[in-house]
């Protein structure tokens, strides 16, 4: 296949682009400056531009743009640039898709769409929460909309806390863990649901040739855990003490409203990708936990 993707040299992306051309795919790299490889393609999803030309003959669209929702404080500024960088980027992209008449676009979306659900478990049906990230999610998802109508196959990938060593939520809690000073969050009651790197790798990978599959689908381990359990399993791994938690007010101190989304619940099943005969190397967080260290 010949595959174009937005937000490449993200964690996803990088380990995505890896994947693909080790199957012998021909990947195209869109890039925000003047292209320097035959494998890259200009675009300024600000302006809503993309070289179109250059991505003659692509059969597929992957888009995972879109600014870290933990980077930084939430200043109104910032929850902005969370918006934006979301739903410019889709925009330009499923326009793109439209007049290309590709065969699938694959949208990155995320588990924000449900919000807090505490100790209740949802899935693809379930309707979007009230709050900030879940109306990101709507307007980002919403901004799809060029590419259905023009009979696009898209798949909105809701993923959750996707768990690598090299980025994400993961990457700055293990140095804690490494050096034996991690520990749970708040009450560590708060269901959290994760998925590995290499099972999302292979989830896109599968939604991508799935004809059948479109719409909201969630990536997502079919097995969350608490935070105290990941904070356990962790520990257990590492062979280090976890004996510093780090209580919910100090929390809402250092990271402000994102303190909402660490100390939050949701329990996300997977049920589309379930349904559709995916098997998950890594099902429950002592896998994950093990890929993860490896």
């Amino acid at each position: 296949m010949r595959i174009a993707i937005a937000g490449s040299s993200g964690l996803i992306g990088t380990a995505l682009v890896e994947s693909l051309r080790a199957d012998e795919h021909e990947v195209l790299r869109l890039v925000r400056r003047p292209a320097t490889a035959p494998t890259e393609v200009t675009w300024d999803p600000y302006k809503g531009e993309i070289d179109l030309a250059a991505l003659s003959g692509v059969d597929a669209l992957i888009n995972l743009s879109g600014a870290g929702v933990g980077d930084h404080r939430w200043t109104a500024n910032y929850k902005n640039t969370i918006l934006q960088s979301r739903v410019k980027t889709t925009e330009t992209i499923a326009k793109a898709a439209a007049e290309l008449k590709v065969a699938v676009l694959i949208n990155g979306s995320a588990i924000g769409w449900y919000g807090d659900t505490g100790t209740s478990e949802v899935d693809e049906t379930a309707p979007v929460a009230a709050g900030f990230l879940p109306d990101v999610v709507r307007q980002w998802e919403a901004a799809t909309k060029p590419a259905v109508d023009a009979g696009v196959r898209v798949v909105l990938a809701r993923t959750g806390l996707v768990m690598a060593a090299k980025g994400g939520a993961w990457a700055k809690m293990l140095p804690l863990f490494k050096f034996g000073v991690g520990g749970k969050l708040g009450s560590g009651k708060q269901s959290w649901s994760f998925i590995s790197l290499a099972d999302e790798i292979a989830a896109l990978k599968f939604l991508l040739t799935n004809s059948a599959i479109s719409g909201p689908v969630n990536l997502t381990a079919p097995n969350s855990a608490t935070n105290a359990e990941i904070t356990k399993s962790l520990g257990k791994a590492l062979r280090r003490p976890t004996l510093f938690p780090a209580p919910a007010f100090a929390l809402k101190l250092v990271l402000g409203e994102f303190s909402q989304e660490v100390l939050g619940s949701n329990r996300v099943l997977p049920k589309k990708l379930l349904a559709a005969g995916f098997t998950f190397a890594h099902p429950d967080i002592e896998s994950a936990t093990r890929t993860l260290l490896k």
